[in-house]
């Protein structure tokens, strides 16, 4: 059993980007499906497909690279840990890297980036950093 499939899923791509591979497959979820969605509307995969050919369900992101070969994403960070919750008002949600990177959260609108966030003027659970 995995408690915390948001931590798996940000270590399957940090290392599938550490070897160079062109897709990673997660185990599906309601969360990772969201974070997927997230990361090709903000440009760092260039797509993710439902995978239902396992027992399991499992998305496939295809990730994405520059010309020179380097990886887009360079790093990933999990906040909110299940032992530890961390939450946010909308004015006090950070900026990563100075606005090079995003933050992800969950609000009661669903989930969603923090420039999002803030302009809607909600708060929510800090889920990661990507920059």
């Amino acid at each position: 059993m995995m408690t915390d499939p948001i931590a798996d899923m940000l270590a399957r791509i940090r290392n599938g980007l550490m070897v160079k591979h062109a897709k990673v497959k997660v185990k599906s979820s309601k969360m990772t499906k969201e974070l997927s969605k997230i990361l090709k509307k903000t440009g760092y995969i260039v797509d993710s497909a439902e995978d239902n050919s396992e027992k399991f369900e499992s998305l496939v992101l295809t990730m994405k690279y520059t010309e020179a070969g380097d990886p887009v994403i360079d790093g990933l960070r999990r906040i909110s840990k299940p032992g530890l919750r961390i939450y946010s008002s909308s004015e006090e949600l950070p900026r990563v890297r100075g606005g090079l990177g995003i933050a992800i959260v969950s609000t009661s609108r669903g989930v969603m980036t923090c420039s999002e966030a803030r302009k809607i003027g909600i708060g929510g659970e800090i889920i990661c950093h990507i920059w």
